[in-house]
């Protein structure tokens, strides 16, 4: 096994490379190329590199009418949009940092970010934002406009010299600071990560112009943007197809996501794993019975079986080949056109998807590439490629980035892609780092002969059972929450006998569970006890199992009448659990775990 993954540069660090620097640059060589396409009166119309750039400087003229200074930042707070993304690149373009703000957080969060950050002007989508933001009372922050009068404020910087604004582009380096991104982090207040301009170039370039060329680089290629723009894999995105290659649209509703994709046809796109499961468990769902579900759990064994093929050295055979044309135009097409019908590949992140799914994607012909990150490495630092990939794993080193496997298991992680340090905390910068400047991820992995990564847990989230075994929760986890029916998973058991879980219903998909069962319409609460749903999370606890020893599996269930979600605090922005509140919260549904009768379910050991 190896130690060390280490993908070469195909572009060298440029220091003398800002991000306004880059949209610039592409807007003199290729003005009439289209790099943008925003919706106007329900149309996608084309904005191009030239259009697009013009926008840009007409608001950071007036950024800098009304006073902003290089160096200060400024926060953003909205749904993914056309004005975010305008936003950001204006106040790069005047040399400031804008600090994006996720249009979920709270009153208390909007103060930390904007308050420790030091932030003078607050851009938000609506007129409720604004009012949590003015509710935070932050005193640095000088005045709050909403994306609606973005117009009226871009016309007060008619009177500015439009050198100002190149000269303050034209001071921009690679190693200034662009941005600070502050983690969601699932415990204590969230840490600002300082990224620089040439974190962001380094990577849009390398993988622009790599093996990955095809994915992201190309002019024809394009994508839909629906992650949060305050999460910084969108965020590396977005500087990816503005300054270098592709086409950026922007979904703020994940409610109109299907009709966004069918009319803007992306070939790429970058989602979480749940995304995809959602994907796949809503065309089971309407599949659930008779004909249409034997038809359907066909074509998914041969959309799997063809991609299993493919890492065969002689191939997908004909007879398979044939069964995959028919199963495409019985099953397999409609979701590929429920995805827009262009979709080519996507990246996936956060969390494994699961080798079932990934070889149903590529049987369906939309690659999904795994990759891994963190905020403190601008998003991408391992991805899987095109020519290689291995499903199952999130693949080698990024284009010009190292990773390596200490001794206790960690992933550490070395390149110009590493972020500058933590906002105002040396102390946490310096224990972010080992002796000879490596970054501690704090997550856990190992390497195959071929340097593809394979994610096995956190450090953190370790769990260490009474008989001394060490369980890492995310691979039960990842599996349980396949089930149509599962929203959320937590694994428990540390210092505990055995391993339990905590599982909460998904209310989006019960409905259709439950009329394709048969069964009549029920409340969560009532589903909980339900015997037919006890039955198949059982089975679903016993599928999760099958990836791990006896020792780790999990042996009893109890299931929560409440869903995690952000807005009730359980989750992050970026949907990791907060574990040690769900521990502190449901300590009497845990308890009830490791007592005997109770509301917990038993699951049994399959042979």
């Amino acid at each position: 096994m190896s130690s060390v993954s280490e993908s070469p540069a195909v572009v060298p660090y440029q220091p003398e490379v800002s991000i306004p620097g880059a949209l610039r640059d592409r807007a003199v060589a290729h003005a009439h190329q289209v790099i943008v396409e925003r919706r106007v009166g329900g149309q996608w119309r084309g904005v191009t590199a030239a259009t697009f750039h013009q926008e840009v400087v007409e608001l950071a003229r007036a950024l800098v009418a009304w006073g902003l200074q290089p160096g200060e930042t400024v926060a953003i707070m909205g749904h993914t949009s056309y004005e975010w993304t305008l936003v950001d690149f204006a106040v790069w373009t005047a040399g400031g940092r804008p600090v994006p703000v996720y249009e979920t957080s709270s009153t208390e969060q909007v103060q930390w970010i904007a308050s420790d950050s030091g932030a003078v002007l607050a851009f938000v989508e609506s007129d409720q934002h604004a009012a949590v933001v003015a509710e935070a009372a932050v005193a640095s922050i000088r005045e709050i406009v909403t994306f609606a009068k973005l117009a009226a404020f871009t016309a007060q910087g008619g009177s500015v010299d439009p050198t100002e604004v190149a000269n303050r582009t034209a001071a921009l380096t690679g190693d200034d600071v662009a941005t600070i991104i502050y983690t969601s982090g699932t415990t204590g207040r969230p840490k600002g990560v300082q990224l620089t301009h040439g974190n962001f170039i380094y990577l849009a370039r390398n993988g622009a112009r790599s093996d990955l060329r095809e994915v992201v680089g190309l002019p024809g290629q394009r994508t839909l943007l629906f992650m949060p723009l305050a999460h910084v894999f969108a965020r590396f995105i977005e500087v990816l197809c503005i300054t270098e290659a592709g086409v950026l649209g922007h979904s703020p509703d994940t409610r109109n996501l299907v009709a966004d994709l069918q009319s803007f046809r992306p070939t790429f796109l970058l989602a979480v794993p749940r995304v995809f499961e959602k994907v796949f468990n809503s065309a089971a769902q309407k599949a659930a019975s008779g004909v249409k579900k034997r038809v359907f759990g066909w074509a998914t064994r041969v959309a799997i079986a063809y991609s299993r093929a493919l890492e065969m050295p002689s191939g997908p055979s004909r007879a398979l080949r044939g069964q995959l044309g028919l199963a495409h135009r019985l099953v397999l097409g409609k979701i590929a056109e429920a995805m827009g019908g262009s979709l080519q590949y996507a990246i996936s992140g956060g969390a494994p998807l699961g080798a079932r799914l990934g070889h149903f994607y590529r049987g369906l012909g939309v690659t999904v590439l795994e990759g891994y990150g963190m905020t403190e490495t601008t998003a991408p630092t391992t991805v899987n490629r095109p020519v290689d990939i291995r499903i199952g794993t999130v693949g080698p080193a990024y284009p010009g980035t190292k990773v390596r496997i200490a001794d206790d298991g960690e992933i550490q992680v070395a390149g110009p892609h590493v972020f500058r340090g933590y906002h105002g905390d040396e102390g946490a910068t310096a224990e972010a780092f080992t002796e000879d400047g490596w970054l501690r991820s704090g997550d856990l992995g190992s390497l195959d002969d071929g340097g593809y990564l394979t994610i096995t847990g956190r450090r953190k989230e370790i769990i260490i059972t009474a008989g001394g075994k060490n369980v890492a929760p995310a691979v039960l986890e990842d599996r349980f929450r396949g089930h149509p029916l599962v929203s959320q998973v937590v694994v428990v058991g540390d210092q505990r006998p055995f391993i339990g879980a905590l599982v909460t219903l998904d209310p989006e998909m019960l409905p259709g569970w439950l009329a394709g069962k048969g069964l009549p319409a029920m409340s969560v609460s009532q589903a909980v006890q339900n015997p037919q749903v006890q039955a198949s999370l059982v089975k679903a606890a016993q599928r999760a199992n099958r990836a791990v020893s006896r020792a780790e599996s999990i042996r009893r269930i109890r299931v929560l009448d409440v869903d995690l979600t952000e807005a009730n605090g359980y989750l992050t922005p970026s949907l990791k659990v907060k574990r040690s509140l769900v521990h502190h919260d449901f300590a009497g549904p845990i308890e009830e775990i490791y007592a005997s009768g109770g509301a917990s379910l038993d699951v049994p050991t399959v042979a």
